[in-house]
């Protein structure tokens, strides 16, 4: 604040870290306790990693290693490189980053948004290959006038910035009752900092990391054995050789969780709770659930959500690339989303009221081609009526045509709320006299129907 009341920041670096705790209501409310998350999207930069940016070039320059109007050269898959690159605005100075070719476009145009220079080099090599990210990286810093490679992998600046900043935070927020703290894990920092402060306030937190199918890190941390690296779809987690960043003494456990996991929890996040987040929160959401649903009533479990969903508009949340990458799994849908698909195509939901004579049903049902329609009586859903009940009283009496639907209605469809899954509509369509399920409405009336071909017509996709 200056003297004359305004109140501001100096500059964007200031307002870096201090990020809020969100309670997820809406996914932990089968669970027995509730999840808290720590939305670090609230950074500038959009993710927990504008943390260690400042970090390391503070510590570079203590040390002597970057020199003023210097380069800063770092691998990343783009978080690290935001960090690095706002704060290297601020403070005047270069910056090229190597990445892997798998990061989503967003990324790459975003870093050379900060004025970066980007080099995007091939996933599917080995960490020591020269084509590798992290070799061309050490080539560049090698060779560059002034270049310093801040190595987020193996810098002590980086856990030191999560314990310095990640750790108290949440001890804050929780007023010291965390019980579990979890996060998706790679280069080793935002989970050894944080849990090495929060260890010292109370030893027995639970640390736990999410650590992506075909990564090392899970088998190195249950076995102390290196396990055989394969590539995954998940970004910015997961790695391919030990970093030494990582201090395993304050770590509990890590969980391994797979792409269709990661990716469906994550877009799950986005649909439950309002929160656009990447892959990487994905997987640190899956493990925090799990977690969950093992600890006691009174405990509190903390997940680290790292980063935005808009630099995975084009992956993550977009479902044609889900669908072409197998990742999309429809037991994940809830049922507003089978709803709107349906809708998007063709009418609302069809209805007759209790008072209606059959002849309106019946021309609604060669109108529409449907099989059965709910019957009202206001907005209250009291019956049904079937193609075949109509055409069987019509052959036997056509004068029945004139008598009210109510005479001929049998019991109403089944009724969904918009945010159950869609395996509850599953369920309830395997039984043998549901063929047909409702969707309730907001003012007390259905506002759509769901078939068996449209459950199927969804796990097809």
């Amino acid at each position: 604040m200056s003297d004359d009341g305004m109140r501001f920041y100096e500059n964007i670096l200031e307002t870096v870290g201090k990020t809020p705790l969100v309670r997820l209501s809406r996914i932990s409310r089968r669970l027995p306790v509730p999840l808290y998350a720590k939305v670090e999207s609230f950074n500038p930069g959009g993710s927990a990693k504008d943390r260690i940016g400042v970090s390391m070039i503070e510590a570079a320059l203590k040390d002597g290693h970057l020199k003023p109007g210097g380069t800063i050269v770092e691998c990343t898959s783009g978080n690290t490189g935001v960090g690095l690159a706002m704060a290297a605005c601020i403070m005047g100075f270069k910056t090229v980053f190597c990445m892997p070719d798998k990061v989503a476009r967003e990324k790459i145009t975003l870093l050379k948004a900060y004025g970066a220079e980007v080099v995007v080099c091939p996933t599917a090599v080995a960490p020591d290959s020269p084509e590798s990210y992290y070799q061309v990286a050490r080539k560049i810093a090698r060779e560059r006038p002034n270049a310093f490679l801040t190595n987020q992998y193996d810098n002590p600046a980086n856990p030191a910035a999560h314990y310095r900043t990640t750790g108290p935070e949440i001890w804050e927020q929780t007023a010291g009752k965390v019980t579990h703290y979890v996060t998706s894990i790679g280069t080793g920092g935002t989970i050894s900092g944080a849990a090495k402060f929060l260890k010292e306030k109370n030893p027995k937190v639970r640390v736990v990391g999410a650590d992506p199918v075909g990564s090392i890190l899970c088998q190195w941390f249950h076995t102390r054995t290196m396990g055989e690296a394969h590539t995954y779809k998940v970004e910015g987690i997961g790695e391919d050789f030990l970093p030494q960043a990582y201090d395993w003494d304050v770590i509990d456990d890590v969980v391994s969780v797979g792409d269709r996991e990661s990716l469906n929890t994550a877009r799950r996040l986005a649909r439950e709770e309002g929160i656009l987040a990447g892959g990487s929160g994905g997987t640190a959401l899956w493990a925090a659930i799990e977690e969950a649903k093992k600890a006691k009533p009174g405990d509190v479990v903390v997940v680290i959500i790292p980063d935005t969903g808009e630099r995975y508009l084009s992956k993550v949340h977009n479902d044609e690339w889900m669908r072409d990458n197998h990742l999309l799994d429809p037991t994940d849908a809830v049922v507003s989303e089978l709803l709107f698909g349906k809708s998007a195509g063709g009418h609302a939901v069809l209805s007759v009221a209790a008072a209606d004579p059959v002849r309106r049903a019946l021309d609604l049902v060669r109108q529409y081609d449907v099989s059965q329609l709910p019957v009202l009586d206001g907005d209250r859903v009291v019956g049904t009526v079937y193609d075949s009940r109509i055409m069987k009283l019509v052959l036997d009496d056509p004068t029945a045509l004139d008598r009210p639907v109510r005479d001929m209605m049998e019991p109403p469809l089944p009724i969904v709320g918009k945010d159950e899954p869609v395996t509850r509509v599953a369920q309830l369509l395997k039984q043998k006299d549901s063929s047909a399920v409702l969707v309730a409405g907001n003012g007390g009336g259905p506002s759509g129907i769901l078939t068996r071909l449209d459950v199927i017509s969804l796990i097809a996709e």
